[in-house]
């Protein structure tokens, strides 16, 4: 089945003011760079969607680096973007001011929706406001199926990064369960590839998680610490009749 759409998932940069400085002995810079420059390999990516935490020194060098990575690696598609617990989404929106950068969160796709929810707040978990989940429900169009993007985790995982995951979860999947046309919610945050099925988790609908294009969190550790792998993306194929298809890639690691 041809898909109707595909696009990239990034997440988790973490870049500093220099392109030198290492995040637990990762050059962020230059892993983010050849993220960027592999889905610019691939002809059928018709956009990218960035799902926030992009500074970790939270400098606006940092947010020009990102910038500077995008021009570097030939970036033409769309890139979509939300804030993740580290940014700030005023200085999100000055560096991405133009193309290829869209500040639209409703994207509106043949037979699909994605819907990119804000899940910022003042501390480093996530909370998805009122109104935004009463946005959430009235953004859906019923003759489409939906796509959610964010970048806290709704499910837990098992490890650290849990203490730093949705607080308001059950407000939350009540608002995807009472509407059966979304047919998945894709989140950062976590640093890791995992697929979590309703079956496992008894939510309405599969939960897929990002590689981050810094560094890939260790489960074991109580703390960050890095397995020392690559970074990393996922690749969305939107099909017909609400079906997806998505897979990871991984690039070089670059220390």
């Amino acid at each position: 089945m041809k898909p109707l759409y595909t696009f990239a998932q990034i997440s988790d940069s973490h870049l500093y003011a220099s392109k030198d400085h290492k995040h637990h002995g990762a050059n962020v810079y230059q892993n983010l760079l050849a993220v960027l420059s592999d889905i610019k390999n691939n002809p059928e990516i018709d956009a990218i969607v960035f799902t926030g935490d992009l500074t970790h020194d939270h400098t606006s060098a940092s947010y020009d680096l990102f910038v500077e990575a995008t021009e570097q690696a030939r970036i033409s598609v769309p890139v979509y973007y939300l804030a993740g617990n580290h940014d700030e989404p005023a200085l999100l929106a000055s560096a991405f001011a133009c193309a290829p950068f869209v500040a639209e969160k409703l994207i509106e796709l043949p037979n699909w929706q994605l819907v990119l929810v804000d899940s910022k707040s003042d501390t480093p978990a996530g909370r998805v406001s009122p109104e935004t989940l009463l946005w959430l429900a009235d953004a859906v169009d019923k003759s489409k199926s939906q796509l959610v993007m964010m970048h806290h985790h709704g499910i837990d995982v098992g490890y650290f990064i849990d203490r730093h995951g949705l607080e308001n979860k059950e407000q939350f999947w009540q608002v995807i369960k009472d509407q059966p046309s979304i047919k998945a919610v894709a989140c950062g945050h976590v640093h890791r590839a995992l697929t979590l099925l309703p079956e496992e988790t008894g939510r309405s609908t599969p939960l897929f998680t990002c590689p981050a294009t810094s560094i890939q969190f260790d489960p074991r550790a109580d703390t960050v610490a890095s397995t020392g792998e690559a970074g990393g993306y996922r690749v969305f194929q939107l099909l017909a009749e609400g079906k997806i298809n998505t897979h990871v890639r991984y690039t070089e690691l670059i220390r």
